[in-house]
């Protein structure tokens, strides 16, 4: 508004919604970035179409003789990704299928585009148009979409919008100084600074993984550059391949058997998924971080690995399942990244190398160690000692499975033998 436009706030879907504004205001292109997974390509191939049935009047001044009938146009533009994809070293159908392949490639063969300078003017607003559909609109509260706030005073508190976004990289970075400690970091579980929190504004469009290098950049020059400022890049680097993959593989993302098409026989038994699902299985690592997810749509990398793990592992249950829940509920859900990631976390991702299993007595010895993170989530465990709670046995609910290993190591698991039932096939819509 103080560069001399608004934000016009419609409540539909964009193939019903985006036609009838560029008519209302005589628009001649509609600008979006450019998605890559199936669903959000129907969207945009129905927003295209849609556009097409849309005529608008010839400028004034223009040849008076013109009888083809002038049309919206829809331009789809690539953004979301740190690095562009006309700057990849490779076309996306040469894309290499190891993640530490494509990082070395593209660090050492491509250039980070700079951030572009916002205009210090971007009205004026249409001037005419806009009432015939409804004005301006607000936007909504969350009470008005039937929902409401969850306050998780360990947690962190996210709000949307790029000023807040831009907030946090500002509090992580500068004020906080928590970015030369990340690496150290990452792997908590509890309160708002162990990681960057960056995602879900990521994720809604709201910050530029640009913007982040930049300050990444900026701080290494007036700060300090360590293995922590690279790795937050690394991980930046991690969503780009994701986003790169599902353009190259497509649907295949989604599928039971993941790129590689590995077979596999999975149970879909929808009583043990639902006690994952809702925090019921027994193992309180487990049972915390899915309450966690479910009160505020977000959970930490450590603990997406580990329920992840469990889901697939010790439990045989078809990964789909868990990653359409984790659809559901995240904050930061993108396609590519969710799927991608339960891709990995399943055995059925590009790369074999990362098939790994996590132990639950070892995490939890490891990443809780006096039970901090699982007393909050879990009220019943609060009055145990530190070391019990755990391992809190019949002070807590039955575990529904035995665990496959559970002497507190990791293990590769190409050889485990899993013992799943076959079920009906467990779709993501298309």
């Amino acid at each position: 508004m103080k560069q001399g436009l608004d934000l016009l706030v419609r409540h539909g879907k964009p193939e019903d919604t985006l036609p009838s504004i560029a008519k209302a205001v005589n628009a001649h292109t509609v600008y979006a970035h450019k998605e890559t997974c199936s669903e959000e390509v129907l969207v945009e191939r129905l927003v295209r179409k849609r556009l097409e049935q849309v005529v608008i009047p010839h400028p004034q001044g223009g040849a008076s003789n013109q009888k083809k009938p002038r049309n919206p146009k829809l331009q789809l533009i690539w953004g979301a990704t740190l690095y562009h994809i006309d700057d990849l070293p490779f076309s996306v159908d040469n894309l290499p299928d190891v993640y530490t392949q494509f990082r070395k490639a593209v660090e050492s063969k491509s250039a980070v585009r700079n951030c572009n300078k916002l205009p210090l003017v971007l009205g004026p607003p249409p001037n005419s148009g806009l009432d015939e559909i409804g004005g301006w609109g607000t936007v909504p509260t969350l009470e008005s979409l039937g929902l409401s706030v969850t306050k998780s005073e360990k947690g962190m508190h996210f709000v949307g919008g790029e000023s807040a976004a831009l907030g946090r990289v500002h509090e992580y970075f500068w004020k906080k100084d928590q970015l030369k400690v990340y690496k150290e970091t990452r792997n908590g579980m509890m309160g708002p600074d162990y990681s960057t929190k960056f995602s879900p504004w990521l994720a809604s469009g709201s910050l530029s993984p640009r913007y982040i290098c930049e300050e990444v950049k900026r701080y290494e020059k007036q700060r300090v550059a360590n293995d922590s400022t690279y790795w937050v890049l690394f991980e930046l680097i991690w969503r780009d391949y994701f986003r790169f993959i599902s353009s190259k593989y497509g649907n295949s993302i989604f599928h039971l058997g993941g790129p590689r098409n590995v077979v596999s026989q999975w149970s879909q038994d929808q009583a043990l998924f639902e006690s994952w699902r809702d925090g019921r299985t027994g193992y309180p690592l487990i049972d915390a971080n899915m309450k966690e997810l479910l009160a505020t749509g977000f959970m930490s990398n450590r603990g997406r690995q580990i329920v992840c793990s469990f889901l697939v592992r010790d439990m045989g249950i078809d990964w789909r399942m868990g990653a359409e829940w984790f659809e559901t509920c995240l904050l930061d859900y993108d396609p590519a990244s969710n799927y991608g990631n339960w891709t990995y976390g399943a055995g059925v991702g590009n790369d074999p190398r990362e098939d790994r299993y996590f132990s639950i007595p070892k995490q939890a010895k490891t990443y809780d160690p006096d039970g901090e993170y699982v007393a909050y989530w879990l009220l019943e465990l609060r009055s145990l000692a530190k070391e019990r709670r755990n391992f809190p046995g019949a002070s807590y609910i039955k575990q529904v499975v035995p665990l496959k290993f559970d002497g507190g190591h990791q293990k590769r698991d190409q050889q485990f033998n899993r013992q799943r039932r076959p079920g009906n096939m467990y779709r993501r819509q298309k």
